[in-house]
Parts: structure tokens; C-alpha cells; sequence
């Protein structure tokens, strides 16, 4: 019964073919000539027939419907293009940029950018608990390091402004100082291609060999010159070259991107600065101008030139001056706006100060290389163009000239700190109180040490190019205001502060004398020091830098009235207090530079008789004030020669920190230290 069953389904199931075979049939046709196979159990199962049999056919066209389009892809093309575009515009601007700016463009964009980061960091997390997290002092840091970045990278113009900042860095806070001290690094030295091309533009396409009289190769009859920089700045780079006539002299090249970036970089420096002085509400900007002009006469070789010729009569017009202060002669034939030629220096750098203080070997009677006329060992000019021709990038020709240093290269110049360091802060006084007319770069790189046949020490001071001129007004209230400082004139100090605009004197007179002045009435202090009673140092810490923030305000509470001058001054006074602390602090500067603005007073022609006599009165008496200052002087140096403490100088750096961590702030001074 079951068999009959599954036969008639079967049967039913062949004579009724199903969808799925009919789908088959139309959409894969078996060819004609082709043979089909007997199916097999499997195959008689699925595949299905119907009683008559109907060949497969390909499908017809009208069945397939409509042609699609093919895709154009029409969005793709055009962002495609748009890129294209865009990458070849931008590839051309930053071509232009680089060849016709030297990156000034860029340098500018790369500034901005980085300068709005920090801005908004600081505003966004510059309270006791950071919205970001972390501390204000990783706010400081990382905000140091980026600014550094910045800075470094850039080069030029950005470096000098770093390295202005530096000298003033001991208010900052201390992830700001550490990173400052960096900036003093020597800066890398262009290539000499590029260097020559300097010179024929600036000597109507002369080749240096025909500007000079050098030669390269060794022919007969010409100088030396080298092609490798002895020293490299942030502006410019100092080559050696020896003149047929025997001249040796500094070939001071301005780097090619200089003049092409000045124009984009002071633009970007002002720009910065109004942003910051809108955003933190600091009165910054008034100061930039002054700034600006500044740096720019720095690129001008001409008017560094004018400032080493004025300075250099001013020296020799100065009797307490003349035989220890020496400024190199220009040669102002060879001299253009971005070349100047000096006198080759053979001197110790400030900096060695073990070959500045070390044991004379030299011989009785002589004094260092070249000093005061005096030969300097010639090269062997043959020996040197045959060496030329043989091997034509030769890079040192100059002739090794310390053999006053002994076969071991331990000797010195046999000279004494105090002496040298006496010269130095009586030199930039007679230029603040006397003359008005200031060196605002006197770091030791700027300065040489030389013996003279006497045995006595003499300061050469090089680059002129960042001067100060004063007012004689400005020049007569400044010596006013330190001798005042000296003698707790109060009164005195407060018309003087309300002239320039100042509301904060006390604080001003410490920035000034750079110690304590405990002359004042401590309002400021005290006041300062009610706010943060029963706070915790953070908190200390973070209400002091507003306070910081106020006091700048105060300082220059009047933009109009408050003297430009004064930031170039207090960045001279600086560095020469760093010099003196640097070499042991042997001498009492706050005595000497005392002394120079009394006696300015009563040698001031501008001022009637009457009233320099009286200033002369006046100055007789400061004698005896000054004293007590040499009474402490010697005290620390005492101290410092028992090995219970360091000089006067490390005594008045220690005071003005715990002072100003009464306020809450980390002073640090170690500008040149590495």
C-alpha cells in the first residue's frame, strides 16, 4: 500500500514541471548539439520536465530592459580636481615664500599658530585647578617648551628677541627661566655660497676675491680669507681674512634670509603682541614699537657702525677710560648695510674665566696678541699658498696665536677679576649716567680681555649693533633716581616714579638696584602680604602671579609718560650683574654705579653753575653713604673667603629671592651658567 503511494507522487511531480526548473531554463539555455546524460536517482529527484519538451532560448533583448548609464563619478572628479588645485597653488605659494621671503610667510603662520595655543591653554587652565588637568606649573612648562620650539626653529630675528626675554627671565616663572638659559646656544652658521652672494649684492656683483683682495687659490700677491665662519650669531657670522696690505680684520656678513625676514617677523612680533596685551589685559603693546625699532638698527651695519665710532671717542674723550676700554677701528670702505669690516681681536672671551685669571707666562714687559699696536705673529704666506693650491677648501688659515698659554695650554692672562670686572661696570655707568648712550648687549660674549705690556687689563667691547640713546632729561632723572635709591630719598623717588607713570615705586626701586630696597614704606609688600595670609603655597603661588600680573599694570600705569628706554637700560644692568656674580663678584657695582650717577650730576654741562655746584655739595657728602656699602661688601667677601658663603652679588640674588617668595614667586638667575 505504501509503494503505490510514492509511485503517484512521482508521477504527479514529472508531469508538472516546477518554477525553479523553468527559471533554469530561461536563464541558462543547454546548447542544441549537446547531449544530455541519463540522470542519475539524485538528479531524477530535483530536476524536473514537463510532458513536452521545449529547447532553452536566450533571453530576449526587449526582456533586459532599459541600458543603464554608466557612473561619470562626478563628485570624485571634482574633489580630485579641487585637491590638484589646491596642492599645486600650495606647493607655488611655498615655493614663492621660501625663494622671495625665505620663509618669512610661513614663519609667521607657524608663530600665529603656536601663539593662539597657548593662549587659549592659559585661558582655559590658567587657575589653582586646571580645567585640563595637571598643575599650573605643567601649564608653564609645556607652554615653555613650545615657545622655545618656536623660537629655536625660526632662528633670525626670533632668537634675539629670545635672548632679550632671557636677560629679563628671573620673573618668570621657573619652567620659563630654565628654558630661557638655552637660548645662548651659538646659532648655525650659513654656507658659504649663499654668503658670497651677499657680498656681490651688496658690492655692485664684486666677487669677494675682487672686494678684498683675497684669493682662494694662492696667487701671489693677494690676502686670505677664510670661508668658514669663526663665529655665528643669530643675524650675522664673523669670517677671518688677512688684507694684501697686512690687515687683519673681522669680516662681520649679515646671513642672506635676514632682509627678507625682518619685515614678516617684526610684523608677526607686533601682531602677537597686541593679541596678549588684548586678551590678558597687560598694557604690552605700548613698548613694542620701541622694541621693533631697535631690533631693526640691528640689521642695519651702517648704523652699528656709527654707534662703534661714537663710543669709541666717547672712550678716548674719558680719562678715567682712556688705557682700558678699547673699541676696534672700522674700516668704513669695505662697510655696507650688511657688511662690516673691523679690526681682527686677538683677546679671552669674558666667558674663560681661568684664562682671563691664569698665570702669565708671556714674558716681563709683554703683553697679549696684538694689544695696543703691538705685531701679531704673521703666517707663513707662502707656506699657506702653497698649501692653497694643493688643497683649495682649506678652512683655518689664521695662525694659532696662544702660545702665551704654555705648552700644557693651562697659562692665562695673569689678570685680576676685581680689576677687570672694576673696568667693566665703570665703562657701562659712564655710558648710563655720564653719556646717555648705552650698549644694551654687553654679555660676555661681547666682551674680550687683553694684558697689556704694563701688566694691566683691557676690555674690548664688539658688537654695537643694539644702542640706547637718552634723552638728556631721561639721563639726568635716571642718575636722580639711583643716587636717590642710595640714600632712601623717598620723596625724591616718588616724583620721579609719578613722572614716568609708575604707581608701584618700592617695586619699581627693587627692579632697579635689582636687591631689596628697603628705603620704602612696604605698602605694596604688606599689602601683598595681608592677601595671602593663611593660604597654602599653591594657592600663594597661583595669587602671586596674578599679583605679578597687577603689578606690571602699576609699572606701566601710564603708557605715555613711562620711559621706552628703561627696558634696554634694565637689560644692560642685568647682564653686567650677571657678568660680575659670573666672575666671583669682586667688585661692589652698586657702589661704583652709585658713585657715576653722583658725580654725572655735577659734571652735567647742560645744568647751571649754581646748580652743579650744589650737586658737587651734595656729591662730597654721598661719599661718606657710600662707605657703608663697602663696610657689607667686604663682610660678604670675607664670608666668601672663609667658605661660609658666596659674594655680594650671590648675597643680594639670595635676599631678592626670599623677598620674592614672601610673594610667592621662584626667582632664578642662572642666565649663564653651561
Amino acid at each position: 500500500m505504501f509503494r503505490p503511494r510514492v509511485a503517484g507522487l512521482c508521477r504527479s511531480s514529472l508531469q508538472r514541471p516546477s518554477s525553479a526548473w523553468r527559471k533554469l531554463s530561461r536563464d541558462a539555455p543547454i546548447p542544441s548539439h549537446a547531449t544530455p546524460s541519463p540522470p542519475s536517482r539524485t538528479q531524477r529527484r530535483l530536476v524536473q520536465t514537463s510532458s513536452q519538451f521545449q529547447p532553452l532560448r536566450p533571453p530576449s533583448p526587449d526582456s533586459l530592459g532599459q541600458p543603464k548609464a554608466a557612473r561619470d563619478f562626478k563628485r570624485s572628479r571634482k574633489w580630485i580636481r579641487r585637491i590638484l588645485v589646491l596642492s599645486v597653488v600650495g606647493g607655488t605659494l611655498y615655493l614663492v615664500d621660501r625663494q622671495v621671503f625665505a620663509s618669512g610667510v610661513g614663519r609667521s603662520l607657524r608663530t600665529f599658530g603656536n601663539g593662539l595655543y597657548v593662549a587659549v591653554d592659559y585661558k582655559l587652565n590658567f587657575r589653582e585647578k586646571p580645567l585640563l588637568g595637571g598643575t599650573v606649573g605643567d601649564l608653564h612648562r609645556r607652554s615653555a617648551e613650545r615657545l622655545f620650539d618656536i623660537l629655536r626653529s625660526n632662528g633670525g630675528l626670533y632668537l634675539k628677541i629670545g635672548q632679550a626675554i632671557a636677560m629679563q627671565s628671573a620673573v618668570l616663572p621657573p619652567e620659563f627661566q630654565k628654558m630661557f638659559a638655552r637660548m645662548f646656544d651659538d646659532a648655525p652658521q650659513d654656507e658659504w655660497k649663499d654668503i658670497e652672494k651677499v657680498i656681490r649684492q651688496d658690492f655692485g656683483g664684486k666677487s669677494p676675491e675682487e672686494v678684498f683682495g683675497v684669493s682662494f687659490s694662492g696667487e701671489e700677491g693677494k690676502g686670505l680669507m677664510e670661508r668658514t665662519a669663526r663665529a655665528s650669531a643669530s643675524v650675522a657670522q664673523v669670517h677671518w681674512a688677512r688684507l694684501p696690505d697686512g690687515r687683519e680684520v673681522a669680516i662681520k656678513i649679515q646671513k642672506p634670509e635676514i632682509a627678507k625676514q625682518v619685515g614678516w617677523d617684526l610684523w608677526a612680533f607686533k601682531v602677537v603682541m597686541k593679541v596678549y596685551t588684548y586678551w590678558f589685559d597687560l598694557p604690552l603693546y605700548s613698548i613694542v614699537p620701541f622694541i621693533t625699532e631697535r631690533l631693526l638698527l640691528e640689521t642695519d651695519f651702517e648704523s652699528e657702525a656709527h654707534n662703534s665710532e661714537t663710543m669709541r671717542k666717547l672712550v678716548n674723550s674719558e680719562p678715567s677710560l682712556k688705557g682700558r676700554v678699547y673699541i676696534p677701528t672700522i674700516y668704513p670702505e669695505f662697510t655696507t648695510k650688511r657688511i662690516l669690516v673691523t679690526e681682527w681681536i686677538e683677546g679671552v672671551r669674558l666667558w674663560d674665566k681661568s684664562a682671563t685669571t691664569g698665570r702669565w707666562i708671556g714674558g716681563y714687559g709683554a703683553g697679549s696678541p696684538g694689544v695696543h699696536g703691538a705685531k701679531l705673529s704673521q703666517p707663513d704666506m707662502s707656506e699657506v699658498r702653497r698649501q692653497l693650491r694643493e688643497n683649495p677648501r682649506m678652512e683655518r688659515l689664521k695662525p694659532n696665536r696662544e702660545t702665551w698659554k704654555g705648552r700644557n695650554g693651562k697659562g692665562g692672562l695673569g689678570l685680576s677679576s676685581k680689576e677687570v670686572m672694576t673696568t667693566i661696570v665703570d665703562l657701562f655707568s659712564a655710558q648710563i649716567f655720564k653719556w646717555g648712550i648705552v650698549h644694551c648687549d654687553p654679555h660676555p660674549g661681547n666682551i674680550f680681555i687683553r694684558r697689556l705690556p704694563s701688566g694691566k687689563a683691557e676690555v674690548v667691547l664688539i658688537d654695537h649693533g643694539l644702542y640706547v640713546y637718552m634723552t638728556p632729561k631721561f639721563r639726568h632723572q635716571y642718575s636722580l633716581f639711583w643716587k636717590s635709591l642710595m640714600t632712601f630719598d623717598n620723596k625724591t623717588i616718588g616724583e620721579i616714579s609719578e613722572e614716568w607713570g609708575i604707581k608701584a615705586p618700592d617695586i619699581f626701586a627693587s627692579a632697579t638696584l635689582m636687591r631689596p630696597y628697603e628705603g620704602g614704606d612696604g605698602r605694596t609688600k604688606s599689602e601683598i602680604l595681608r592677601e595671602m595670609e593663611g593660604k597654602t603655597q599653591a594657592e600663594r603661588s597661583f595669587e602671586a602671579q596674578q599679583r605679578m600680573k597687577q603689578g606690571i599694570r602699576d609699572v606701566l600705569a601710564d603708557e605715555d609718560k613711562w620711559p621706552k628706554e628703561l627696558v634696554f637700560i634694565g637689560r644692560n644692568m642685568r647682564i653686567v650683574q650677571g657678568n660680575n656674580q659670573f666672575m666671583g663678584s669682586p667688585v661692589n657695582r652698586i657702589k661704583i654705579m652709585g658713585n657715576w650717577a653722583s658725580r654725572s650730576l655735577f659734571q652735567d654741562p647742560n645744568l647751571p653753575l649754581t646748580e652743579r655746584v650744589a650737586y658737587l655739595w651734595r656729591h662730597l657728602l654721598f661719599k661718606t653713604v657710600l662707605l657703608a656699602s663697602d663696610v657689607a661688601f667686604y663682610t660678604f667677601k670675607l664670608r666668601q673667603w672663609l667658605g661660609l658663603g658666596g659674594g655680594m652679588e650671590d648675597e643680594v640674588e639670595a635676599r631678592m629671592r626670599a623677598m620674592a617668595k614672601d610673594f610667592g614667586v621662584e626667582l632664578q638667575h642662572e642666565i649663564f651658567e653651561g
